[in-house]
C-alpha cells in the first residue's frame, strides 16, 4: 500500500533516494512521483504516480496530454511535463530509434518491468527496419501467468501498421524456464501472425538477472 510522503522514512523518498543512489534505482511510480511534485488533499503523490504509470503502461508512447488531466491533481502544465521528459529521453538516448538486431537489444525498453510482483505480458511493434515502434503492456496478470489471446496482442500491432512483434513478460517467481503454457501461447501467436502476415520474431521471458529468448533456443 502506498504511503504519504510524510510517513516515508526520508532516504526512501524518491528525490532522496535518487540523489543518493542514481534515478536508475527509482521505480517508475518513484520517478513519476518527483515529476508530479505533490499529490491532492484526496490523494497522495505516490497514489497518483501509480495510477498515471498503469495508463502509461498500456498507452506506450502514443500517450497524450487527455490520458493524464482526467487525473484530479494533472492539470496540462504536469502533463505536458511529464510528456516531455519522455520525448527529451527518447530522442537523447536513441534519436534515430532502437533497432533490434539481437533479442538482448530488447531488454533496456522491458527490464523496468522486472520488479513488478505480478506477470506483465508486452508487445514490442517494430516495422520493416526492426526499428521499435512501440511497447505496450497487453495484459497483466497473476504472480505466476497471465492469460494472453491473440486478438489482445495483434490489435494494437495492426494499429501500428508494423511488420513484425516481439512479446515478452516478467517472471516474478524468478525462474526463466518457459512452462508449457508459455510455449503454447507462443505458437499460438506465431500462427496468428503468419495468418495476418505479421511475424513473431521473439518472446522473451526476462526477470532481474537475465533473460530466456524463445528465437535462441530454437523453440521459435
Amino acid at each position: 500500500m502506498n504511503k504519504p510522503m510524510n510517513q516515508i522514512p526520508k532516504h526512501d523518498r524518491p528525490r532522496e533516494k535518487l540523489v543518493a543512489k542514481g534515478a536508475r534505482a527509482l521505480s517508475d511510480q518513484e520517478l513519476l512521483a518527483i515529476l508530479l511534485g505533490k499529490g491532492t488533499p484526496q490523494m497522495d503523490v505516490m497514489t497518483l504516480a501509480a495510477k498515471i504509470a498503469r495508463v502509461m503502461d498500456d498507452k506506450g508512447l502514443d500517450v497524450r496530454v487527455e490520458d493524464l488531466t482526467c487525473f484530479e491533481g494533472v492539470g496540462e502544465a504536469k502533463a505536458t511535463l511529464i510528456l516531455a521528459a519522455i520525448e527529451f529521453a527518447r530522442r537523447r538516448i536513441k534519436p534515430e530509434g532502437v533497432k533490434i538486431t539481437t533479442p538482448a537489444d530488447i531488454l533496456p525498453l522491458i527490464r523496468h518491468f522486472a520488479d513488478r510482483k505480478q506477470e506483465h505480458f508486452l508487445s514490442i511493434t517494430v516495422n520493416g527496419a526492426n526499428e521499435v515502434l512501440n511497447v505496450r503492456v497487453v495484459s497483466i496478470g497473476l504472480v505466476d501467468r497471465t492469460p494472453v489471446h491473440p486478438r489482445e496482442v495483434f490489435a494494437d500491432v495492426v494499429a501500428d501498421r508494423a511488420s513484425g512483434i516481439i512479446v515478452a513478460h516478467n517472471h516474478p517467481a524468478g525462474s526463466l524456464e518457459p512452462s508449457p503454457a508459455d510455449e503454447e501461447s507462443t505458437q499460438q501467436l506465431k500462427q496468428a501472425g503468419e495468418i495476418m502476415g505479421i511475424q513473431l520474431l521473439d518472446h522473451i521471458i526476462f526477470n532481474r538477472s537475465g533473460y530466456f529468448s524463445f528465437l535462441e533456443s530454437g523453440k521459435l
